[in-house]
């Protein structure tokens, strides 16, 4: 289990599980969802806090709060929320970013609390949570509590630039200015409990998984 501060262990004491319960860490373009999908197998379910911020920015009740906030710019040529707008501005105004995760995040969370806790009543083996603010969310204190593997995904900060520039179109060094605003790579993954490299081609990273996987007892 993930160290938790004496509080946290007073009031969030992990309750036995028969599911194992493990999350992917890394860094942006490292190849996390890959890597999740690969742990989970087909037995397993990922729980992705990208798939839950889609379907929260879809609410109605979003859209309408978008464009109280942002204005009808918010929104795309089909009245859904526009990604790339609000990334162009969160990520350059700490306020704004604040402001759409004080809105976003609570809402995410109890997507994935109610995920997890469906997955568990049907006694899904392997749970595998895929979010990039993991460590840095207070509201998720409870279920890093509860995380019996955390999986670093290992790649080099340039193969990564590489990555997304030929598959999301980012600038050269936009993932580097994204991830400023993030807890460091470093201490993601000095908190891990195992590390996997990524930089590898897929049949490499699912024998490199696969190795992991019976490191862990599966």
């Amino acid at each position: 289990m993930i160290p938790s501060s004496p509080s946290d262990r007073a009031s969030n004491a992990p309750t036995p599980h028969p599911s194992a319960l493990l999350a992917v860490l890394g860094g942006v373009a490292s190849g996390k969802s890959t890597v999740a999908a690969l742990l989970a197998g087909p037995e397993g379910v990922v729980l992705s806090a990208d798939e839950a911020a889609h379907a929260v920015l879809a609410l109605p009740e979003t859209l309408s709060w978008l464009t109280g906030n942002f204005g009808a710019q918010a929104l795309d040529g089909q009245g859904q929320a526009d990604r790339k707008f609000l990334a162009d501005h969160i990520f350059r105004d700490p306020a704004l970013r604040k402001k759409l995760e004080d809105w976003i995040h609570p809402r995410v969370r109890a997507r994935i609390w109610a995920d997890l806790t469906e997955a568990r009543a049907s006694g899904t083996p392997r749970i595998v949570l895929d979010i990039p603010l993991l460590m840095e969310s207070d509201g998720l204190a409870e279920i890093r509590g509860q995380i019996d593997h955390l999986v670093f995904v290992e790649v080099p900060d340039e193969e990564r630039d590489r990555r997304a520039r030929a598959q999301r179109g980012w600038a050269p060094g936009e993932v580097a200015r994204r991830e400023a605003a993030q807890m460091p790579l470093s201490k993601k993954k000095n908190a891990s409990h195992v590390v996997v490299q990524a930089g590898v081609s897929l049949e490499q990273l699912a024998k490199n998984v696969q190795t992991l996987l019976a490191r862990l007892g599966f």
